[in-house]
């Protein structure tokens, strides 16, 4: 039987700004405000509570703070879509060794492209015309975290391996992406990432309303 671990959550100051006392919320207490946990405030203004909670389980969790305000956590593994509202919730997975070490792994060397022979050309036939090089433009990244499933430490693990846009999250195999995840701890190996490919294909091609009808029905990204 797997045992309980201390985690500690931290709502940054800046997030909790003028706010005096909050409660820790979630699936741990069955969203229960009557039994929620208190967040203490420190001298620099952020708030955390400490918890004992199930190793190797994941939990739904947000922050209650005065006046009915409810805040997420920005730095949570993930986030998770409540079915039939606009409400998004943090997920952590509490990990089941005592010390987790997150392995990074790493970025793959560029390999430069080879040279193109070129042909000597006799002086007098040689031409005087310049030809200006044009500039490759860049593929700019996508925020991968639109993806249902994805946070912004998986989405780091994903452009690591050269996977920034909703086009190649759309060609990668459940397979590869689960090697990815296994690769870099429990922390993430527990996640699911079969709808992935599918979510990002229909996010490349910018059918938001289609997209978001398919996260709709899922939850965590399964």
């Amino acid at each position: 039987m797997l045992k309980n671990k201390k985690v500690t959550f931290i709502l940054p100051a800046e997030i909790v700004a003028d706010a005096s006392h909050g409660l820790l919320l979630g699936e741990f207490n069955n969203w229960n405000k009557e039994t929620g946990f208190s967040l203490k405030k420190a001298k620099d203004g952020s708030m955390k509570a400490t918890i004992e909670l199930e190793a190797g389980k994941s939990y739904e969790y947000r922050y209650l703070l005065d006046g009915g305000r409810w805040e997420n956590d920005q730095t949570a593994e993930q986030y998770a879509h409540v079915h039939g509202f606009d409400i998004v919730n943090c997920v952590i997975t509490v990990p089941v060794e005592e010390t987790l070490v997150e392995a990074k792994p790493k970025a793959k060397k560029a390999v430069a492209p080879k040279a193109e022979k070129v042909e000597k050309v006799p002086a007098e036939k040689a031409s005087t015309k310049k030809v200006k090089s044009v500039p490759v433009a860049k593929k700019a990244a996508d925020d991968l975290t639109k993806i249902e499933g994805i946070g912004k430490k998986i989405a780091e693990l994903l452009k690591a391996e050269n996977i920034s846009t909703f086009s190649d999250l759309s060609k990668a195999t459940p397979k590869k992406l689960k090697a990815i995840l296994d690769a870099a701890g429990n922390k993430f190996s527990m996640h699911e990432p079969a709808t992935w490919p599918k979510q990002a294909k229909l996010a490349a091609a910018e059918k938001w309303e289609d997209l978001k009808k398919l996260q709709s029905d899922l939850k965590g990204g399964k």
